[in-house]
């Protein structure tokens, strides 16, 4: 039976969110059932591609992104691969229209990351943005209001801003990995050694604030199906901006900021009472 294997690719896709990322696969719990699968197969694609880019060292990774593009084109053209991932992203972009210029843009931006290694303008540093978290919120948007193009037009800005503030912050959180192993700086106003200065530091905070203030005007507009979960994922991507910003900036260059556990049980806590009490 079919729907035995569209299950298992399903689960698939869950697992492949719940084992890299615990905080996305958190706030993807406090989405509606109706619509949980169809975020995981969206962020089993994109993290199946990110690995390719990121982890595959020693290995043909252009070759390989090429690979998985091609077929990708090829699940979508007919609608079944024998790939669990692809299988469930392309049931996913066929059941809500997702635009395929959103994927193309994705696949851009991975393939930066084979090459390029210094963002030094604003242009390129906001393509790449784009490219790597603006259209994967455009995606769960699709999701999010069911595939309806007036309201999904009607959020759009602020989804984008969100993906661009998500991103932000993990180039921020990540910048000793970026730039001592993978040899990657991704902010255009960073010094030539790529060290963070006090000054460089609050210019990317404010930038990421401001990103975050206008993701929050369209957030308290989602659909009930899916404003919890996303306000989930803000707050908690807004308590490590703050920790980021309470700590120096050389201390960024030296460890990962992270969250703990249970402190993301408490803002976890506080969200829902946040949109229980209609406080958002």
């Amino acid at each position: 039976m079919k729907s035995l294997f569209d299950s298992v690719c399903t689960e698939i896709s869950q697992l492949v969110t719940s084992r890299y990322s615990t905080s996305f696969s958190l706030a993807v719990k406090m989405l509606s059932p109706s619509i949980q699968p169809e975020i995981h197969a969206i962020y089993g694609f994109v993290r199946l591609a990110d690995e390719i880019v990121d982890t595959f060292h020693g290995y043909e990774q252009e070759m390989l992104l090429n690979e998985l593009e091609q077929d990708l084109q090829t699940a979508l053209k007919r609608k079944i691969s024998t790939n669990p991932i692809l299988h469930s992203f392309q049931e996913t972009v066929h059941k809500y229209g997702i635009d395929y210029e959103l994927v193309d843009a994705f696949l851009k931006s991975m393939r930066f990351d084979l090459h390029k290694s210094n963002y030094d303008d604003t242009a390129s540093y906001e393509e790449y943005i784009y490219g790597s978290a603006d259209v994967v919120g455009l995606m769960c948007l699709k999701v999010f209001v069911g595939g309806d193009q007036e309201q999904y037009d009607k959020l759009e800005y602020s989804a984008k801003k969100l993906g661009s503030a998500f991103q932000k912050v993990n180039f921020l959180r990540d910048l000793k990995d970026d730039t001592l192993n993978l040899q990657r700086s991704y902010f255009p106003n960073l010094k030539v050694d790529y060290s963070l200065t006090t000054e460089t530091k609050e210019a990317i905070i404010r930038e990421i604030e401001h990103d975050f203030d206008e993701a929050y005007k369209g957030i308290i507009q989602l659909p009930v199906e899916a404003k919890f979960g996303v306000y989930t994922a803000y707050i908690y991507y807004r308590r490590l901006l703050q920790k980021l910003k309470e700590t120096k900036a050389e201390k960024i260059m030296d460890r990962r900021i992270r969250i703990s556990n249970p402190i993301k049980i408490g803002l976890l806590a506080r969200s829902f009472v946040n949109y229980k009490l209609d406080l958002m």
